[in-house]
């Protein structure tokens, strides 16, 4: 079995400057339309609920009919860093669940060698936060850099 997370790279020329699209990003998110996202996802109707309120309450995952990994993945998101609702759909709104990480180019492939390399992934979906800016970054931004360090293959066979 090969594992293969979905990670959401926000680059720029700078930490601070990555950081800064990643939260131009999470400011266009919509609470309402998250909400009931949430909702389906966790099986609690969020839509009245109040948004820097911590979770109400969770079902136990055996009556989850969903993705049960999934549910678990935002329930131990949200209690471990003790997120509010807001909070938590700012964390989940573009990867939605997946990893986000913002940072340079450099930054990105560091990130990406050190999962590989310490065995937690096998490789990696990326998942572009824009398009067709976000792939053209990575692209020719990270791709060389993994390249270069023979994480990345240079031509197919």
């Amino acid at each position: 079995i090969k594992i293969l997370p979905g990670i959401v790279p926000f680059i720029g020329p700078t930490e601070d400057a990555a950081r800064e699209l990643e939260q131009q990003f999470t400011d266009l998110i919509s609470p309402e339309y998250s909400l009931r996202q949430l909702s389906q996802m966790l099986g609690v109707d969020l839509t009245a609920h109040a948004l820097d309120a911590p979770l109400p309450a969770l079902p136990p995952i055996e009556q989850i009919q969903g993705n049960k990994s999934r549910y678990q993945l935002v329930k131990d998101l949200a209690s471990s860093e003790s997120l509010t609702v807001r909070q938590l759909i700012a964390k989940l709104g573009g990867g939605r669940g997946h990893r986000t990480f913002a940072g340079t180019a450099e930054q990105v492939a560091d990130n990406l060698e050190l999962w590989f390399t310490e065995g937690a992934a096998d490789g990696f979906n990326i998942m572009p936060s824009y398009l067709p800016g976000g792939l053209e970054d990575f692209v020719g931004q990270v791709v060389p850099i993994l390249q270069r360090r023979g994480l990345f293959r240079t031509d197919y066979t």
